[in-house]
């Protein structure tokens, strides 16, 4: 038995800018100025891990459950209709699928979230498990995310099983689980970024994994 454990956001779905410009309307809506691209580089993790880089643990405790409510309401209302899935996604899940390998997905962002995403990517037949920020104490870079997927591929030997992911929070946390990264390049993250954070290869986006499947880290051997 084998598997692999996508992350969604700018591995996926193209996401991540519009996830980093919620970020900063709802910073600015409750007086933090701060600006797109700084907030861009930390998109892959969770509110948990983001808010601390931007404000003060007091002020978090304080308002941080506010602070990521209004920007997950503003996130839905404003930008999801804008997310558009990265080129194929469906069919790299039915190759992989072809091939005898367990799909799970594990993302920093709510369930909901998660639910909702997998309508727009038109794969929800296509996955077998499924973990989101609901199901882990802590966010990315932490690996919670991807050992709550590993308790729920239950029987799939952690040694068979690969993470897909964009960020170098993806491979950091994924590392943590003792897992290898594939990173993907069409989040925005640097090449040099993803590889020093441990990735074992790198693609451009879901098509060219699909392109050049016969020879990645997730064909049979």
């Amino acid at each position: 038995m084998r598997a692999v454990i996508f992350d969604i956001d700018g591995t996926l779905l193209d996401s991540v800018d519009l996830h980093a410009r919620a970020w900063v309307e709802a910073f600015a809506h409750f007086g933090v100025e701060t600006d797109e691209g700084r907030v861009r580089s930390q998109i892959g993790k969770g509110g948990d891990e983001l808010m601390p880089v931007f404000l003060p643990k007091e002020r978090i405790e304080r308002e941080g459950e506010t602070i990521e409510a209004f920007r997950s309401d503003l996130f839905k209302r404003k930008y999801l209709p804008e997310v558009r899935p990265f080129p194929g996604v469906p069919a790299l899940f039915e190759r992989i699928r072809a091939d005898g390998l367990k799909i799970a997905l594990a993302s920093s962002g709510k369930r909901s979230e998660v639910e909702r995403y997998t309508e727009i990517l038109g794969i929800g037949d296509l996955v077998d498990v499924s973990t989101s920020s609901d199901d882990a104490d802590r966010s990315k870079p932490h690996p919670d995310i991807f050992e709550a997927a590993l308790k729920k591929l239950n029987g799939t030997p952690s040694d068979r099983i690969h993470v897909v992911g964009d960020t170098p929070y993806d491979a950091e946390a994924a590392t943590k689980a003792g897992l290898p990264t594939i990173g993907l390049l069409c989040g925005g993250f640097p090449e040099a970024d993803l590889s020093t954070a441990g990735c074992v290869a790198l693609y451009r986006d879901p098509q060219d994994l699909l392109d050049g499947f016969a020879h990645s880290p997730l064909a049979k051997r």
